[in-house]
């Protein structure tokens, strides 16, 4: 299941922040619970670990992490039990300065399950189980293909990207002459046979145990993309996923995004589709109903005070300090936030235009 998308900001936020803490010595400790476990056992070996810690030659680390146990310990003692997906603790001397002491303690539910049991002293905090909750869960996979070339591609959350091009040596239509229409005709069939078995190959290659693979979208022109998918020895398990079949005059990287384009129907659920089609009632309000859009920082601010935002839009560009103070505001009159990327056309075109923050409303503002 995806992560919503102030889950996915903030568990963002929090692996970044993490990320760039450094301790001066082995003075980060991290502690990740899986959800079977038992929260006052995992209290009581953290206790035994401070004895432990009592013997560090270095008085400053030792300090630190006893210290860091200890809060750890009495931050477990404000759960009854071990939370639905786990519990995440990052606790640690983060002064920068030698000799000088800042423990600080996060602790994190996180919204996926924690599969694994960590208990660790470092210079670093131990997030990659976190950032791998961030991943795209679901991808797609894209061909578009001709007689001539083909390009696969990916679509991962909201980026598309070019994974490889290959081309046949097929022939155009004008062929060399002395050559008899038949044996032409033999000659680019076998040429196009081979090209389609290249092609299969390398989408085995590329998708078949790709873990995430919700589909795949074929492209290109009539009759070619049907005749590949018929004749190019497609393995049973990725053709059972090709999930929309467009046609596509392109079959270059421009069209892998028309094959997306074309495909909104069939991937309405999809992160990059879902934020476009929000874009585009944000714009076409805008431009139809101007009075029930507000766009720019002090104008939809108004609006939220007012109580006159229904969906709230912001960009990643913008503010982390202010997107808080909207999220808030908009939180308190029931309104829906929506974090708009800039990582494509859309989204650049509302950064551009907003400065970062816009919202249809509920009524217009007098």
């Amino acid at each position: 299941m995806e992560l919503e998308q102030k889950q996915k900001q903030e568990l963002e936020e929090l692996v970044n922040l993490l990320g760039s803490i450094r301790g001066m010595h082995t003075e980060l400790v991290t502690v990740l619970i899986p959800a079977t476990t038992n929260i006052h056992q995992v209290a009581n070996q953290l206790a035994a670990e401070a004895s432990t810690a009592e013997n560090i030659k270095s008085k400053q680390t030792r300090t630190a992490v006893v210290t860091a146990l200890e809060t750890i310990i009495r931050k477990l003692k404000e759960y009854r039990q071990t939370p639905p997906n786990g519990l995440a603790l990052f606790c640690g001397n983060i002064s920068e300065k030698e000799g000088g002491q800042d423990i600080r303690i996060w602790a994190y539910e996180p919204p996926h399950p924690l599969n694994i049991r960590i208990y660790r002293c470092d210079k670093v905090f131990v997030v990659e189980p976190l950032k791998e909750m961030l991943e795209t869960q679901e991808i797609y996979g894209l061909l578009v293909i001709d007689r001539q070339q083909a390009t696969i591609g990916v679509l991962e959350g909201k980026q598309i990207k070019l994974i490889r091009v290959m081309t046949s040596g097929v022939p155009g239509k004008i062929r060399a002459g002395g050559q008899s229409a038949a044996r032409f005709s033999r000659v680019t069939e076998g040429l196009a046979k081979e090209f389609f078995r290249r092609v299969a190959d390398a989408m085995k290659e590329i998708f078949f145990d790709m873990p995430k693979l919700k589909g795949i979208l074929v492209g290109g022109p009539i009759p070619t993309k049907e005749d590949f998918l018929d004749e190019g020895e497609l393995v049973t398990k990725l053709k059972e996923k090709v999930i929309a079949v467009k046609d596509i005059g392109y079959v270059d990287e421009h069209g892998l995004k028309l094959l997306v384009e074309a495909s909104e129907e069939d991937i309405s659920q999809q992160e990059l589709i879902k934020e476009k089609n929000i874009l585009n009632k944000f714009f076409e309000t805008l431009g139809k109903h101007r009075e029930k859009a507000a766009y720019g920082e002090e104008q939809v601010r108004l609006a939220l005070q007012r109580g006159a935002v229904e969906l709230l839009l912001i960009s990643r560009e913008f503010s982390k300090d202010k997107t808080i103070e909207f999220e808030k505001l908009a939180e308190n009159i029931g309104s829906e936030v929506v974090i708009i990327s800039h990582e494509n056309q859309e989204g650049e075109q509302f950064l551009n235009l907003t400065k970062g923050v816009g919202a249809i409303l509920r009524f217009a503002l007098e």
